[in-house]
């Protein structure tokens, strides 16, 4: 069953980010304003909203194993994070090349750019503490509460617009899709996108149970044998 869920996400990978290329760079139509860079647009916006995502499961699951003490919800988080703050990178990447040419700075310390760098700071720090913690139920307990405090940033991110003065944004609110090629083009990669995080999150899941499980069996075996050959 699990071997069949994994292919049918490969496939499903595959062909969306094939068909979200082809629109992305065959299909769109170059916007009139921002011109061909706004093409990073489709790539963007798509890995922004799928690190608000990841960061809502470390939200969801760390809730849950605080509730249940169950270790698959603690994996769950911390395979969740480590792609949130990859896709948050992604967009801490995007962001500067798309800012260059329509603001002529590659950074800005505005409050969406700000916000964003302050979220993928505190998971690369949650991820160091998972990292780094010399005691493993005390440090998943505390990289559980860090999850939850956590995620308060990520709504703070999104409305961050709306929350500052417009004087203080250089941040678009909204980029016009004018032409029905451009909202379907960014369908096409919204989909891609998401089906390539579903499909690293099921993977990165069942290493991550792998890895603990020998850590186990190792311990168990440890355990077994005289206090000399230890």
């Amino acid at each position: 069953m699990l071997d069949r869920l994994s292919g049918l996400l490969a496939g499903l990978v595959f062909v969306s980010m094939m068909l979200a290329l082809y629109m992305v760079f065959m299909v769109v139509p170059t916007e009139n304003q921002m011109g061909v860079v706004q093409r990073i647009f489709y790539f963007h916006v798509p890995s922004a909203i799928t690190a608000f995502l990841a960061f809502f499961i470390v939200f969801v699951a760390s809730i849950q194993y605080l509730r249940t003490q169950q270790e698959r919800w603690d994996q769950l988080a911390q395979c969740a994070a480590e792609l949130g703050v990859a896709f948050s990178l992604i967009v801490l990447i995007t962001g500067p090349i798309w800012a260059k040419p329509i603001w002529g700075a590659w950074w800005r310390w505005e409050p969406r750019l700000t916000s964003m760098l302050i979220m993928f700071t505190m998971y690369t720090a949650y991820l160091m503490v998972r990292a780094y913690g010399t005691h493993p139920l005390q440090t998943r307990r505390f990289a559980a509460v860090l999850g939850i405090i956590g995620f308060v940033n990520v709504p703070l991110v999104h409305y961050s617009i709306k929350l500052w003065a417009p004087e203080q944004q250089l941040h678009p609110q909204q980029v016009s899709l004018v032409d029905p090629r451009m909202f379907y083009t960014k369908l096409a990669s919204y989909v891609a996108i998401f089906s390539f995080f579903f499909f690293l999150l099921q993977w990165r899941f069942q290493i991550e149970k792998g890895a603990r499980l020998l850590a186990q069996l190792r311990r168990q075996a440890e355990a077994l044998l005289p206090d000399d050959r230890r």
